[in-house]
């Protein structure tokens, strides 16, 4: 019964475990069920009144992941730490690699570089970060990063929204070229940059049968952009929308998925370890 497939937790840097002393409790626990990677997400703000295609309620806390990732370190020493997903278009990219890479460097090389472009208009509006050119402005802002992940000094990098040179960044990522890219997303755009770019390709709220469609459109993308050799096998991770349940840990696992990242929080902090405890039974 699926037991090709990895599991991954999500979400508990929100909702009403969000605080340090659930976590606490939470984190440890994750690795002893055999959790293999702990993923958080971000919106730094969201529209209030909630309007679609925003996912939550105005007033659900979501601590920063680049803040709550680093809490998740100290408590633990295998799982490893994901964001699920940071958007890189809302950030600065040469503060933004300076983040990651010191997150990897504490964590003792645990970072997964969870990416994606965003989608909500009125959170890039808040931050002053353009939306309409949003795609490329994630791809350039990856390459930066990892010019500085990667560069010997002095470093320098020339893009249309993008310059420095004669710096240097250290320390640089404990992982050879900085951390695993996972890419989220289920466009046409986000799948090729899964193709051309990612260690993982992130599915959130997918079916077993939405995530056959992806897997066939990642086939498609990998016709039309060139994947690198040393970014080997693209891994398919997944998000179900609700509760996990033999059958779909069977079902995902026959459709190819890796690894099942599931959303367990509850309105308490004991409804998240009864739920953690009995998906981490199934797989």
């Amino acid at each position: 019964m699926g037991i090709l497939v990895k599991l991954g937790v999500f979400g508990l840097n929100s909702g009403a475990v969000h605080g340090a002393d659930s976590v606490a409790v939470l984190a440890p626990l994750a690795e002893q069920l055999g959790y293999d990677s702990w993923w958080a997400g971000e919106h730094v703000v969201l529209p209030s009144p909630q309007v679609p295609p925003s996912p939550v309620r105005p007033e659900t806390p979501m601590v920063d992941p680049l803040v709550h990732l680093p809490f998740v370190a100290a408590l633990t020493r295998t799982m490893a730490l994901a964001t699920g997903i940071i958007i890189i278009p809302q950030r600065n990219p040469v503060v933004l690699a300076k983040q990651v890479a010191s997150l990897d460097v504490m964590s003792g090389g645990r970072f997964w570089f969870g990416i994606g472009v965003g989608y909500l208009e009125p959170e890039f509006r808040a931050i002053g970060a353009p939306f309409d050119d949003r795609g490329p402005r994630t791809d350039e802002y990856l390459d930066a990063m990892h010019a500085l992940w990667t560069q010997p000094a002095p470093i320098s990098f020339s893009g249309p929204r993008v310059q420095f040179s004669g710096v240097d960044a250290n320390p640089r990522p404990l992982q050879h070229g900085g951390p695993q890219i996972v890419v989220g997303g289920h466009a046409a755009p986000a799948f090729r940059r899964a193709v051309a770019r990612g260690h993982q390709w992130y599915g959130f709220y997918r079916s077993p049968e939405q995530v056959g469609q992806d897997i066939a459109a990642l086939s498609t993308a990998a016709g039309q952009v060139e994947r690198p050799a040393h970014l080997g096998r693209l891994g398919i991770t997944v998000t179900p929308s609700g509760p996990l349940t033999a059958e779909m840990v069977d079902a995902y696992a026959a459709v190819g998925v890796d690894r099942i990242v599931t959303m367990p929080g509850g309105t308490s902090l004991q409804a998240t370890i009864d739920r953690m405890t009995t998906e981490a039974a199934l797989v």
